[in-house]
């Protein structure tokens, strides 16, 4: 079996698929926001439970194969060169978010959004990867807790990250320890029941599904970039408009 996984040490044309899946569905979300944020048109992006539900899904889908791509990297090769590459690299993304928000947004800037947890998540997942069933115990626990408990102690900023708080905090996006770290402990629970040497074999023979594995290989950079080039295009057609 460890032989096998070895031989199968590049990537997963399933699993990248199922990120360009996720990936859509966020660009689909960004695009409506930023209809709002033009006052194009005006969904409750907020309150509205169908917009509540749609984000939770895709931040849910992410993080699920975040579990599973962890796991899956430190069952096939235990390389930690490129597991400390990618924090760095998520590091400096996520820098890259908090700073370019706080110029788009102000005070309402993104301190810790999905990439933020994504990075913070990496780290604390890490004892995790040897549990099986345990993992999708606690991760239905903390799923539960998020979505039902709240106290005022979490309210404390420094607290923030860790969810439970009382009020959604003032920022564009925020993705708190709890209860999403529990869909990255249901990933890694998922990982050891995934059939590895079928998904291997994943035929990428149909044109939606090689844009599919496109967008998944290229799901940071296009997250970086996809917001900034919405925007530019709603402000070059506004000014078209309003200069005609």
């Amino acid at each position: 079996m460890a032989l096998k996984l070895r031989q199968m040490a590049g990537r997963f044309a399933f699993l990248d698929a199922a990120r360009g899946f996720a990936v859509w569905l966020m660009i689909i979300y960004h695009f409506c926001y930023d209809l709002v944020f033009f006052k194009l048109a005006h969904f409750n992006l907020t309150q509205d439970i169908f917009w509540l539900s749609f984000r939770a899904m895709i931040v849910s889908l992410f993080l699920i194969i975040v579990g599973i791509s962890l796991s899956f990297a430190f069952q096939i090769k235990k390389d930690w060169s490129t597991y400390y590459r990618r924090l760095m690299i998520l590091g400096f993304a996520a820098a890259l978010v908090s700073i370019g928000s706080y110029w788009l947004f102000g005070q309402r800037f993104i301190y810790f959004g999905i990439l933020h947890f994504i990075l913070i998540a990496s780290v604390l997942a890490l004892p995790f990867l040897k549990f099986n069933y345990l993992n999708l115990g606690l991760g239905l626990i903390l799923i539960a807790l998020g979505f039902t408990v709240q106290h005022s102690f979490f309210n404390q900023p420094h607290l923030h990250w860790l969810g439970m708080m009382t009020f959604k905090p003032p920022t564009e996006d925020f993705v708190p320890l709890v209860p999403w770290f529990g869909f990255v402990l249901i990933g890694i629970f998922v990982a050891k029941h995934l059939p590895i040497s079928k998904l291997s074999t994943w035929k990428n023979d149909h044109w939606l599904k090689k844009i599919l594995i496109f967008l998944g290989r290229y799901s940071l950079i296009i997250y970086l970039i996809h917001q900034p080039i919405l925007i530019g295009i709603f402000y070059a057609m506004l000014w078209i408009i309003t200069n005609l």
